[in-house]
């Protein structure tokens, strides 16, 4: 058996163990066992447990983000928003120890398939921001979707008799986004704020992402830096702050 033909069996077998596992957890040996090889030939090519399991994590993730990398961009980047948030949860749902793999406190580097989760719904925000569409500079708004949307999903495969109702998704996704997004991009909820109180901080983020993408135009690097950390920070605030 080759060398690639050895990693591919490894990862294959490892990835089935960990789908049909009770809590997600797999161990080495029932890996090699299954796969038919020799400890040393896990260790050379995984290095150790964690990196297999990160591996294991990226090979399953790949087809998920196989479909946001191939997606043509609509015009509207907040209905992306809303189909990304969508997509994340159903994946979660389809593959409960993956995504709870995934997302492991013991896993203590992300695998490389959540960086780039993480970096695919940046873009998305900043091109809301580029049109004025949100509150808070795309980082800021990419860590609050992020932390709500991986927290949902969590509950929803971990306690799923508690979290029964299917729409939670929905009520917890319209309601971040009702504080990212600017009015008239967020559905209609009681409680959102008028348009004036949304002015400033949302044309601060916008500047923030047009400069990212021009590049600071007749600004030195340095310059542009610290006119992004400025409209950050004015577009982070909080009202009355």
């Amino acid at each position: 058996m080759s060398t690639t033909n050895t990693r591919t069996r490894i990862l294959e077998v490892a990835t089935e163990l960990v789908a049909g596992s009770p809590d997600g957890d797999i161990s080495t040996r029932a890996v090699c066992e299954a796969a038919q090889v020799g400890a040393p030939a896990l260790y050379r090519h995984f290095g150790d447990k964690e990196g297999l399991l990160s591996a294991v994590v990226d090979h399953g993730f790949e087809r998920y983000l196989a479909t946001k990398r191939e997606r043509d961009e609509s015009t509207d980047p907040v209905e992306d928003l809303r189909r990304g948030w969508d997509s994340h949860v159903e994946f979660a749902v389809r593959n409960p120890n993956l995504y709870r793999l995934m997302n492991s406190p013991a896993m203590r580097t992300p695998p490389a398939a959540a960086l780039e989760s993480h970096r695919i719904l940046t873009r998305d925000l900043e091109r809301a921001a580029a049109q004025g569409r949100i509150r808070v500079a795309p980082e800021l708004a990419a860590q609050m979707i992020m932390s709500a949307s991986v927290g949902v999903a969590l509950m929803l495969v971990a306690r799923p008799a508690t979290f029964d109702d299917a729409d939670v998704s929905r009520r917890v996704r319209d309601a971040v986004h009702a504080s990212i997004l600017t009015p008239d991009a967020a559905p209609t909820e009681p409680g959102v704020a008028e348009r004036g109180a949304a002015e400033v901080p949302s044309a601060a983020a916008r500047l923030s992402a047009l400069l990212r993408e021009a590049q600071g135009p007749g600004l030195s690097t340095a310059e542009a830096a610290l006119m992004k950390e400025w409209l950050d920070r004015v577009a982070n605030a909080r009202p009355g702050e």
